[in-house]
């Protein structure tokens, strides 16, 4: 039986304060997750923007952006990982419906 996957994104923000390297190294892990349990994985890095509203009495953040197709496990698993990672501010996984 095959694997069906499907199309998904996720964005989250990273605390600027991590400093460039810690950065570097956050976007690393969630894009090699990505890449190991996925394919067709995109990251698109929009940078430090100033946040809609203060979270946790910062006004900026570092956005993320990736696409990529996988199995329904790898979104939790994403998440899962984000929520205990201290330097993600927020993260929003959805699904491309085709």
């Amino acid at each position: 039986m095959a694997k069906i996957s499907a199309n998904y994104e996720v964005v989250y923000i990273i605390d600027p304060a991590q400093g460039e390297e810690a950065i570097a190294a956050t976007v690393a892990k969630f894009q090699t997750l990505a890449e190991q349990n996925g394919s067709d994985v995109v990251v698109d890095e929009w940078g430090k923007r100033r946040l809609a509203y203060a979270i946790d009495y910062k006004t900026e953040g570092y956005y993320v952006l990736v696409v990529f197709d996988a199995p329904a496990e790898l979104p939790a698993e994403l998440e899962r990982n984000m929520k205990n990672d201290e330097k993600i501010m927020r993260y929003k996984v959805t699904r491309h419906h085709a």
